[in-house]
């Protein structure tokens, strides 16, 4: 796919409000994304744009399948390196964050507003309401669900700009990126044990343009070596423990609930 530039594919009948939407999941329990995808197939003007467990999994698929809307679950990306880097690929594209109760704080909330997410809804949200907030989310480019209002009020020293999410400035989050986004898929792939060669083949890169990212990531984290790098990664929250990589795109045309790795 290294050059090619997929486009946004409407399917199915459109909603109220024109084409369908295509709906991708990044989620690292196979019974939850498969509930997720029965929402959006039994939902007029959406439909099923494909799936990932992992942070890599996630950025391959943004980039091969250009879905509209990604629904994000808060566990796998706490510090909301992945909800940046999602944002910077594609600002069309929009960002719908599950948050659990573990992330379910004033710090998280503004910190993924600031990295570029669009909505932020509670983990637990019922399907009818959550329909209606990627709906929601799409049309204003903005939506909390009224569950979180509690965690968006304004200290009242703070004037913020007109029309923000929420009005508090995040703190720094833990573990700040200071990869590129190329630079960040690599170093997951380091992570896993890959090669050179081999993640070059994933990525779809020449093996030279690797060695240069694996040289930049070593400078940017002050890493002795690769193994070191990933030490440093995990320890300052840059990655996190995860599931098994793995999207499964799907065409829009199908109407089955695709099968999971």
């Amino acid at each position: 796919m290294h050059g090619i530039e997929p486009t946004r594919r409407p399917a199915g009948p459109a909603g109220p409000g024109g084409r369908s939407l295509g709906v991708a999941v990044v989620d690292p329990v196979p019974i939850f994304r498969d509930g997720l995808a029965a929402l959006v197939h039994r939902n007029q003007g959406l439909h099923w744009a494909g799936q990932a467990a992992s942070h890599h999994a996630a950025l391959q698929l943004c980039e091969q399948v250009k879905p509209d809307v990604v629904l994000l679950d808060s566990a796998l990306d706490p510090n909301c390196h992945l909800t940046k880097l999602l944002n910077a690929g594609d600002p069309a594209l929009i960002l719908v964050i599950l948050i659990r109760d573990a992330n379910r704080t004033q710090q998280y909330l503004a910190t993924a507003i600031a990295a570029g997410a669009h909505a932020i809804v509670p983990r637990s949200i019922d399907s009818r309401r959550l329909a209606e907030a990627i709906r929601r989310a799409h049309s204003e480019r903005r939506y909390i669900d009224p569950a979180l209002a509690a965690l968006t009020a304004r200290p009242k020293r703070t004037a913020a700009p007109k029309g923000d999410l929420a009005h508090d400035s995040p703190p720094a989050p833990r573990g700040a990126m200071p990869l590129s986004r190329r630079e960040y898929q690599v170093l997951q792939l380091v992570a896993e044990g890959l090669e050179n060669s081999a993640i070059a083949k994933l990525l779809f890169l020449s093996v030279e343009t690797v060695r240069t990212h694996v040289k930049s990531i070593l400078r940017k984290l002050s890493a002795r070596d690769r193994t070191h790098a990933v030490t440093i990664a995990f320890r300052s929250g840059i990655l996190i423990a995860r599931a098994e990589d793995g999207h499964v795109p799907v065409t829009a045309d199908t109407t089955a609930i695709p099968d999971h790795r």
